[in-house]
């Protein structure tokens, strides 16, 4: 498949099959995610990976309930990755401050990225979540209080098939601006 009918296929995915994803697959998301691209090559993430569905089940309960229940569907799915956004490089930390950017999130979004594509080539659907409840998250994870938890993941195999409905997005030439002098 190329690359831009991978990017044209992948869908947020809400619905999953019960099916265990195995490890090694995984893996190979994750190995995506690994050679993503960081400013000052910092990558500045980490990733917990739950799979274990009595945790699972727990995470969904204390973090996607009451205000943040527009989540639960994550019940369904086999995995729920919790991306940790680690310290950047000093030189990426200066350079943001300079520029007032936080480029942990950026390479956070870039890794994410490629981990959600590597699942979509694999037949694996994802979904990016930023709507969670991260102080609960990290009291079932035993994590502390200084650690930052901006992304959570679901992934399993799509209970449904992918809808080729199309994607509703801007067109090129409401993006494209080609600089001219």
């Amino acid at each position: 498949m190329k690359f831009i009918e991978l990017v044209g296929k992948r869908e947020s995915t809400r619905k999953y099959l019960s099916k265990p994803v195995p490890r090694d697959l995984i893996d190979q998301c994750l190995e995506a995610a690994r050679l993503a691209p960081s400013a000052c090559n910092s990558q500045p993430w980490s990733f917990i990976i739950v799979d274990d569905p009595e945790t699972k089940n727990k995470i969904v309960k204390k973090t996607m309930s009451g205000l943040y229940s527009l989540n639960t569907f994550v019940a369904e799915a086999p995995v729920v990755i919790v991306a940790i956004t680690e310290k950047s490089k000093y030189a990426a930390r200066m350079g943001g401050t300079l520029r007032n950017v936080k480029y942990s999130l950026i390479d956070m979004g870039i890794a994410c990225d490629h981990l959600t594509l590597q699942a979509a080539e694999l037949g694996l659907g994802t979904c990016w979540l930023g709507w969670f409840n991260e102080r609960a998250l990290k009291k079932v994870l035993g994590l502390g209080k200084e650690v930052k938890i901006d992304v959570v993941l679901s992934m399993g195999y799509p209970a449904e098939p992918i809808p080729s409905r199309g994607k509703i997005r801007k067109s090129l030439e409401e993006i494209r601006h080609y600089f001219q002098s």
